[in-house]
């Protein structure tokens, strides 16, 4: 845990400013990330930080739209900014098998650590627009206040390398991604677990579906944890899976990238010298704040929860009035990519009915931790 209180910074409606920044003491590496996490002078037009799309007040995940506005004011990205709640969890990205990877950042893997992901977005030209490394280093040489900093947890000579220094900058910010803010372990289901709460029937029913294989799908890829019912449960394998999520067209529409071009996921991790059989897989994402980061999937087609689960029973239910999308009144659309779907986790267990699906959402709700319950209510 950071030793001094965050609740002003975290939740303050206004980020902090740069004279406050330079007014600081950052004696820790946690606090000086904490500092970075919020600063909008990282960015090109100085609009942007880290926060921006990673909104502390909502599940650390953007409350804006199916993506990302840039720090441009013009550019908007194709993919929905997954939540930075727990992210810390994740392996480093990692081989398992032939055609089986697990870990990283971003949705496809691309940054192996924490750190690496905190170094992405600066230099990305259709979010925080920086323009190299040195550009944001200079930045950071702006505020006496990280001069001092840098110098006393790195070492004097930090700024001689701008590498160096940047790559200190994103080994701070991964820093206070790491503490107890980010996965505080106190939803619900968690007190639950501790005897502190009761869950209600659905909340039961839901939780019974949710881990076993006989009846869903759900812990095949949403389990961590050999033992279902553990303390510390991400709700995620970290793995790469195909689900055949549709093209959100209608970002495709706003960004100007075109529909018909597939997002190749795994397949455009750069680390990767072999990416055949990879198209169109994304890392699972954890489940924690689900209820309350929406919109959802790698490319926020869908808005509600409830479709979610609705879209993954089209796999299994017979039915032509379950293949509607609820939100659209239409058959879900095709595959985005339609290869290398992975048929056998979503084909696993019976067709929901009504009363299953709504079990699985309102156990879904209980993962949401304890200081955004108030979103569930919006």
């Amino acid at each position: 845990m950071i030793a001094r209180p965050l609740a002003l910074t975290l939740f303050c409606t206004t980020l902090l400013s740069s004279a406050a920044l330079q007014a600081e003491n950052f004696d820790t590496l946690e606090t000086l990330g904490e500092a970075l996490f919020f600063d909008e002078n990282l960015s090109k037009n100085r609009t942007q930080s880290c926060s921006t799309c990673h909104d502390p007040e909502y599940g650390f995940a953007d409350p804006r739209g199916m993506a990302s506005p840039g720090d441009d004011g013009v550019s908007l990205g194709d993919r929905n900014a997954p939540t930075a709640s727990y992210a810390h969890f994740a392996p480093m990205f990692q081989k398992l098998d032939e055609g089986v990877y697990m870990g990283g950042q971003f949705h496809d893997g691309r940054a192996a650590t924490l750190a690496d992901q905190a170094g992405g977005p600066p230099l990305n030209p259709i979010e925080m627009g920086m323009p190299d490394a040195g550009s944001v280093v200079a930045r950071l040489e702006e505020n006496p206040a990280y001069v001092v900093a840098f110098k006393d947890l790195f070492g004097d000579e930090i700024f001689a390398d701008k590498d160096a220094a940047y790559a200190a900058m994103t080994k701070a910010i991964a820093a206070f991604e790491e503490t107890d803010l980010f996965s505080p372990f106190d939803s619900k289901y968690d007190r639950y677990l501790r005897g502190e709460v009761e869950l209600t029937r659905e909340e039961l029913l839901g939780e019974t579906l949710f881990f076993s294989q006989q009846f869903t799908n759900c812990n095949l890829c949403h389990q961590l944890k050999p033992q279902a019912g553990a303390e510390g449960e991400t709700f995620t394998n970290y793995e790469y899976h195909n689900i055949g999520v549709p093209e959100n067209g209608e970002l495709r529409d706003m960004n100007g990238v075109g529909r018909g071009h597939p997002d190749l996921g795994l397949a455009q991790n750069d680390m990767l010298s072999e990416t055949a059989g990879l198209e169109g897989k994304i890392k699972v994402p954890t489940l924690r704040n689900i209820a309350v980061t929406a919109p959802y999937m790698h490319n926020g087609v869908f808005q509600d929860l409830r479709t979610v689960v609705l879209f993954y029973n089209t796999y299994n239910t017979k039915s032509e009035a379950r293949m509607i999308n609820p939100e659209t009144g239409e058959r879900f659309g095709p595959p985005e990519v339609a290869e290398n779907i992975s048929m056998e986790e979503l084909e696993t267990g019976p067709a929901l009915e009504d009363r299953e699906i709504d079990a699985l959402v309102a156990f879904m709700k209980t993962l949401t931790d304890a200081r955004y319950e108030h979103l569930l209510a919006e």
